[in-house]
């Protein structure tokens, strides 16, 4: 038995035509199946709270969706022992679907997952954070959270009109690149101290004109952007890469370096391995996870789950 959780209103609604073939599938080759269709902002993360609580044994569990809708579901999983995940990508930006190396149509999406004898664990990212207000938050991840400048182009993402356009005509991930252009001459920065790790011999770094932090499960975020491109989502670690103390004119030149993944070598970024990292923010920065909006906040920590989500392979 297959359980599907649906997005039908990603890509600008055309993974309603997507899921129609996908059920058309199921249903010719007598694939046992259930199915439900989003139908508001935080349902994905109900219902998979809900198919945990309800069916016992193995759950076999498939987002139909974008990056937001995978990072919704995971929030909603109360039993990852019994979970096999698998994701079958309809969004703009599907990094979680890149991080894994997984390539194809839809389609070709699902016969693999029905093909599939086994599962293999990867690690998935916690943050937790105190917004300007005092009020504490707490939520999981599984490509990437960070603060500053990618935070806040992936909260413009989510109500812009040039998204929508460059979905339907399909150049989604060019929304990203166009936002962070737009926002690299506005966003104001921080002062970040930040510590690496949680023991004796944690790191400590005092970033001054922090432009952002982004800590990656994965390689890449925001539509392919390589902002760690030695980062494995099976290490225990999570791969923070930030930049600090370039001129935001400057900084606009070292786009294309990043896009090519050779960003390490410049002064100002930073890429550090670790389990955990903290942060404590001179003023409120835009938090993003997984490209969704968490709020501004003050403090910031995020930690690597070592192999918790099964993944159907």
């Amino acid at each position: 038995m297959y359980y599907f959780i649906v997005n039908q209103t990603s890509r600008s609604g055309k993974a309603a035509k997507i899921w129609e073939n996908l059920q058309t599938y199921l249903q010719q080759n007598n694939i046992e199946f259930r199915y439900w269709i989003l139908e508001y902002e935080g349902h994905a993360t109900e219902l998979a709270t809900l198919i945990c609580k309800n069916y016992e044994g193995e759950i076999k569990l498939v987002v139909v969706g974008g990056d937001g809708t995978v990072n919704e579901v995971i929030n909603g999983i109360t039993d990852f022992d019994r979970v096999s995940f698998a994701v079958i990508p309809t969004g703009s930006g599907n990094d979680f679907i890149r991080g894994l190396k997984l390539k194809g149509k839809p389609i070709e999406h699902l016969k693999r997952i029905i093909a599939s004898g086994d599962s293999a664990p990867i690690d998935i990212g916690e943050v937790s954070w105190v917004d300007y207000k005092g009020d504490e938050g707490k939520r999981l991840f599984a490509i990437s959270a960070g603060v500053g400048m990618d935070a806040i182009v992936c909260k413009k993402a989510l109500t812009s009109k040039i998204k929508k356009v460059l979905n339907k005509i399909g150049l989604g991930k060019l929304t990203y690149l166009i936002i962070t252009v737009q926002t690299l001459f506005s966003m104001k920065t921080v002062d970040v101290n930040v510590v690496f790790g949680e023991t004796v011999k944690s790191q400590i770094r005092t970033y001054n004109k922090l432009i952002f932090s982004a800590a990656m499960n994965f390689r890449a975020e925001g539509g392919g952007v390589p902002m760690a491109p030695k980062a494995d989502a099976t290490d225990g670690l999570l791969s923070v890469c930030s930049v600090a103390g370039i001129p935001k004119w400057k900084t606009f030149f070292v786009l294309p370096v990043l896009v090519m993944a050779k960003h390490e070598k410049i002064k100002g970024v930073e890429i550090i391995d670790t389990p955990k990292v903290t942060m404590e923010l001179s003023n409120a920065e835009v938090l993003h996870a997984d490209g969704e909006y968490l709020g501004d906040v003050t403090e910031v920590a995020f930690s690597c789950i070592p192999a918790k989500l099964k993944i159907m392979v």
